[in-house]
């Protein structure tokens, strides 16, 4: 279903400053200082692995991992700078909820924009409406610019329009922490059904339950590399010890 063959992502720094006359004046005064060369820094470095159709595959490691950039390479947000990515079947990525939102524009008016965004049809989104704001219980804020939105109300909002429809590819970060208790527990039974449903499913969190209790199989990622990849127990629980020092208690 997905191959990631060889994948590589590497960023600048940006330590090369461009040049104004306020950093040739921070220059001249700095004693010692030595003109830095540009730096890059490898967010991934050949990452090979293979999802299976309907698998859950989970993604752990720490902050600066590679874990979002990962899943934005997968869903095709990035292109990797080395290696490639064959993903065969509909990728819905719900990573950076209601970033595809116009605060200045009304609840009503982003539910047009972000499915559009996310490639669903007027006629498709006119039949789905009262679906999606029902799912999202913000009907009293349809008229409401999102700019007055707290995060997770506008959260609310993209999960609803993301998982309006059940793609063949859903790539997830973070997202069954969004909003209040009642809506994260909506959020996880809405991916439930669509991990019953035979959704092939990339999920990163950093809550190791949440993994362990819907992951068929996980990956280690460390400072861009492949740690560790295999059972879901296995994987989390060396990934704990090392993070805590100490086994993971089972529950």
């Amino acid at each position: 279903m997905i191959d990631i063959k060889k994948v590589g992502m590497k960023f600048d720094l940006g330590i090369e400053k461009n040049f104004s006359f306020k950093q040739l004046f921070v220059d001249t005064l700095t004693p010692g200082k030595k003109k830095k060369k540009k730096e890059y820094f490898w967010a991934l470095d050949d990452i090979t692995f293979h999802i299976n159709k309907g698998e859950v595959i989970g993604l752990i490691g720490s902050n600066g991992a590679g874990k979002s950039t990962l899943l934005k390479v997968v869903s095709g947000v990035m292109k990797p700078t080395k290696g490639k990515v064959e993903a065969h079947g509909s990728i819905a990525p719900m990573i950076e909820l209601g970033a595809g939102f116009d605060p200045e524009l009304t609840a009503r008016e982003n539910i047009y924009l972000n499915g559009a965004i996310l490639g669903y049809q007027k006629d498709f989104l006119d039949q789905k409406f009262d679906e999606i704001v029902e799912f999202s219980e913000l009907r009293d804020f349809l008229d409401v610019p999102v700019r007055n939105f707290s995060s997770g109300m506008v959260a609310k909002l993209a999960f609803s329009v993301a998982t309006i429809v059940e793609p063949e590819i859903l790539i997830v970060d973070e997202i069954l922490s969004v909003g209040d208790i009642k809506f994260q527990e909506k959020s996880r039974n809405k991916m439930m059904e669509m991990i019953k449903g035979g959704t092939t499913v990339l999920y990163v969190s950093h809550s190791l339950e949440s993994i362990k209790e819907l992951c068929d199989r996980v990956v280690w990622l460390d400072r861009g590399h492949i740690r560790m990849m295999g059972d879901t127990k296995k994987v989390c629980n060396a990934y704990y010890q090392e993070q805590m020092g100490v086994p993971m208690k089972e529950k």
